[in-house]
């Protein structure tokens, strides 16, 4: 199977019919494709996958002009760029292989991952191994997959594959690194929140992506545009040259080697083993924050979280990086104009260590004001504002039970603590995610408002109608004693401490 002309990629039409699409026709029908219809993590890889193969093809651009006008000539030089590079997209059969090693040999010991050779170990959604269930719960049984789904599961696993033990191989009569470990591939680090400015189509979302060698430079230093990783295939751990284009470049790096990987022809089993290792990068699509890292100030990638969802995080994806050294988004909020909103859609996957959590995705009509600093300014207040009520409501929960002589404080009942807090801030958080578009609405308009000015807004109104709501569902009040432990309780959600010049006053 070659994946540059045969389907494998899941797509939505334009008329909303779904379909499967080769490389070349992701190009060349672009601007039929409504979307691509898969898995966040899947997204990410095939984004990073196709933004490659067009900044290979136009050798560029070069800079904010050439992208510009770049747009109409990216179908025609990725269809010429995927006929010179035919060869390089084979999944199976002799010589080169889409991301898999040549002289990859079967490990010489034995290891306890009796299902490690198996194909379905590149599906990070399937319980297999020491993989854990994650969406599935079929580990064990046999599995079969088609040549399509293999192409996808090798790609997003070279992008996604989270670190700790794997087997040793042998490539090229050398064996592979790690000692047995293995660190996390470039796109879950830190379980990173990856961004992605959404156009109308394919062929527009892919152009909103693409960064220009000038923009390159600043945030990787001169000489770091490189080539994708199939045009200076690695063979061997020797091979330096190579494996600093496939590690310290941007292209090199957009379609990582994280894995050494060669599949059997019977679709089923395969050599895995650890691969190339990686610098740490600031990846095109992270955001960057500033976090305390035991108690010193630490720039990081905004982490994709299963528990915060990421409008609460918006302020900060929005901002526009100057070069390296800057917090901000994706790279690719240079390439939108400030006089009109714009689509962002937001997602990763989250780990704790080796342990794959979940997925997270989410799309934001982000208003054109909100690349500006007053407006995220006020929208971040309107956060925070909001998380303070979710702290008091957590509180409030605390003083009901204490009154009815459920000391929750009690040391020994803190994770009993934090489950009936988290039922209650669970319920908070999910309705008034509704109501977004009007605290997007408050920044459009960037007046700061104090403390005491934001329940008169419609986010205001909202937010405490979701607390009273949470509260009352998390407080029962039907005997005498339960009503006077739910009126102690309410009165803690509605204290608000003074500010520092309400007191000088």
């Amino acid at each position: 199977m070659n994946i540059s002309t045969e389907p494998w990629i899941p797509i939505v039409w334009t008329n909303g019919r779904a379909g499967m699409v080769s490389l070349c026709e992701a190009f060349e029908r672009g601007e039929g494709i409504r979307d691509l219809a898969v898995r966040p993590h899947e997204r990410i890889a095939l984004m990073r996958l196709l933004i490659c193969i067009a900044h290979a093809a136009l050798d560029g651009p070069a800079n904010k002009e050439d992208w510009k006008t770049c747009r109409s000539k990216i179908a025609p030089a990725a269809l010429d760029y995927l006929k010179r590079w035919h060869h390089a997209f084979e999944l199976f059969g002799e010589g080169q292989r889409f991301l898999q090693v040549e002289g990859l040999k079967k490990p010489t010991a034995k290891t306890d991952d009796i299902e490690g050779n198996l194909v379905s170990k590149l599906d990070l959604a399937l319980a297999t191994g020491n993989n854990p269930t994650l969406f599935d719960n079929g580990g064990g049984s046999e599995r079969t997959f088609t040549p399509a789904q293999i192409a996808l599961m090798l790609l997003t696993f070279q992008c996604f594959s989270p670190g700790g033990r794997i087997g040793v191989a042998e490539w090229d009569g050398t064996p592979t690194p790690g000692n047995g470990s293995s660190d996390h591939a470039p796109c879950i680090v830190g379980s990173m929140l990856h961004a992605l400015v959404r156009g109308d189509n394919l062929l527009e979302t892919i152009h909103y992506n693409l960064m220009s060698k000038e923009r390159v430079a600043e945030f990787y230093g001169t000489g770091k545009w490189g080539q994708p990783v199939w045009e200076k295939m690695p063979t061997g751990l020797l091979d330096t040259q190579t494996i600093y284009n496939a590690t310290e470049t941007y292209l090199g790096r957009l379609v990582p080697l994280s894995r050494c990987i060669r599949l059997a022809d019977d679709c089923r089993s395969l050599i895995l083993a650890n691969g190339l290792k990686y610098p740490e990068w600031r990846e095109p699509t992270a955001t960057i924050v500033t976090r305390k890292v035991k108690d010193q100030p630490t720039r990081v990638p905004l982490p994709a979280s299963v528990e915060k969802a990421a409008w609460r995080e918006l302020h900060a994806l929005v901002v526009i990086a100057v070069d390296r050294n800057s917090n901000g988004g994706p790279a690719a909020l240079t390439n939108v104009t400030d006089d009109a909103a714009f689509d962002l859609w937001t997602g990763g996957l989250a780990a704790n260590k080796a342990k794959l959590v979940d997925t997270t995705e989410s799309v934001f009509h982000v208003p054109a004001t909100m690349l500006h600093e007053p407006s995220q300014r006020v929208y971040e207040d309107g956060v925070r504002w909001a998380e303070n009520l979710a702290s008091r409501l957590a509180k409030a929960v605390s003083a009901y039970h204490r009154e009815l002589a459920d000391n929750l404080d009690r040391a020994e009942l803190r994770d009993r603590r934090q489950q009936i807090q988290d039922k209650a801030t669970a319920q908070f958080w999910t309705d008034i995610e509704q109501a977004v578009p009007q605290l997007l609405d408050i920044a459009t308009h960037p007046v700061r408002l104090g403390n005491n000015e934001w329940h008169k807004t419609d986010w205001g109104k909202t937010v405490w109608a979701a607390a009273r709501a949470a509260y009352e569902h998390a407080c029962p009040h039907d005997t005498p004693r339960q009503m006077r432990a739910y009126a102690l309780g309410l009165n803690t959600l509605h204290f608000t401490p003074k500010t520092d010049e309400e007191t000088e006053a």
